[in-house]
């Protein structure tokens, strides 16, 4: 597909995702926006936790935190992930967006936004633009940190909900650069939770939000919020045959977002929880297929056949939601699993290991 700064096509495998219809190509986009709305003082983050919002309300308060996002690369050498790169020599640069994290100036986007750049900027919403260093990337969540040295007084962060508790047929907004429009704002409802999307190196992201508010090329790496002002995930994905936006777009999930985040801000690197088992979805949780040897599963003595039915006093409904709970979670955490193993119910302690 032909690409510019604005319009970045990124072809996936529609295996990945629960439900794909035939045919289906599923898509990640890239998001500017340069939002120029005045934030509201009614809708202000100290004053909007348990309060439904319109979405004009949430338009005026959020688009002053969501930023544009100019990465470039140059050369041939230096292709951008999912078919994003230059024609073959000197440079190319291509539009995506992130939003506020922080009053430091951590700004969070996509990792296919900024992988490969040799240089990133960052605007504003007063359209004031700075020289931004790529603080931390994680391939295996699509999700990247960079950082601006802006005064705090010109960054709103975003306040991060609890995607845990998301349910279909919440409102959501989404608010973008589709097509290079800036300050774009969608809104719809939660389509599905607990979907599984693929990332840039094919490892699935677990408890992705499936919603139809409209998702297009140039909304990657946005906010998704919630009716309460509150960023529950970032637009990453569609999954589309004509390739434009069809209802179904899926955004990270915002507990994981914060979980690689943090560490990326910490450290310049993620690290991955493993347990160490397949597991596929039973009427009553997650039925363990294999257990690998030398691994956190194997050691606490989980079995081929176990069901696993809660983490930590979380139910675990399907496969899905364990992987989830487990990517949640850093290396060395102690989890307490609740099992089924042969009629009766058990309880183990495991330790989780450090995926490689």
């Amino acid at each position: 597909m032909a690409m510019n700064r604005n319009r970045i096509a990124v072809a996936l495998t529609a295996a990945a995702l629960a439900g794909g219809g035939a045919g289906a190509g599923v898509v990640a986009v890239t998001h500017g926006g340069s939002p120029h709305a005045a934030p509201a003082a009614e809708a202000s983050a100290a004053n909007v936790a348990n309060t439904t919002l319109s979405v004009g309300q949430i338009a005026r308060m959020a688009t002053r935190s969501v930023v544009e996002i100019d990465a470039t690369t140059s050369g041939q050498s230096t292709p951008f992930p999912f078919g994003r790169g230059g024609d073959g020599g000197g440079s190319s640069s291509a539009e995506g967006t992130g939003f506020v994290y922080d009053a430091k100036g951590d700004i969070v986007t996509n990792e296919h936004v900024v992988d490969g750049a040799s240089t990133v900027s960052v605007k504003l919403s007063d359209g004031s633009t700075y020289k931004a260093t790529v603080v931390g990337t994680d391939t295996s969540s699509d999700i990247a940190v960079v950082h601006v040295n802006a005064l705090a007084s010109k960054l709103a962060p975003l306040d991060l909900g609890d995607s845990s508790k998301v349910a279909v047929g919440d409102g959501v907004v989404a608010i973008g650069n589709p097509f290079g429009l800036d300050g774009t704002v969608t809104s719809g409802i939660v389509s599905a939770v607990d979907r599984e999307i693929a990332s840039p190196d094919s490892t699935p992201i677990e408890g992705a939000i499936q919603t139809d508010a409209a998702i297009n090329h140039g909304n990657s790496g946005g906010p998704l919020l919630d009716l309460h002002g509150a960023v529950i995930g970032i637009t990453s994905q569609i999954q589309s045959e004509s390739g434009g936006s069809d209802g179904v777009g899926f955004a990270i999930p915002s507990n994981l977002v914060q979980h690689i985040a943090d560490q990326l801000i910490a450290t310049g690197k993620a690290e991955h929880a493993l347990l160490g088992v397949t597991v596929k979805t039973v009427a009553n949780g997650a039925a363990v297929a294999t257990v690998e040897p030398d691994t956190a599963a194997a050691s606490a003595g989980l079995k081929a056949g176990d069901v696993i039915t809660a983490v930590d006093g979380t139910k675990v409904p399907n496969a899905e939601r364990l992987r989830a709970i487990i990517a949640a979670h850093e290396p060395g955490d102690k989890l307490t699993l609740q099992v089924l193993r042969s009629g009766s119910t058990q309880t183990i302690t495991a330790t989780l290991g450090t995926r490689t």
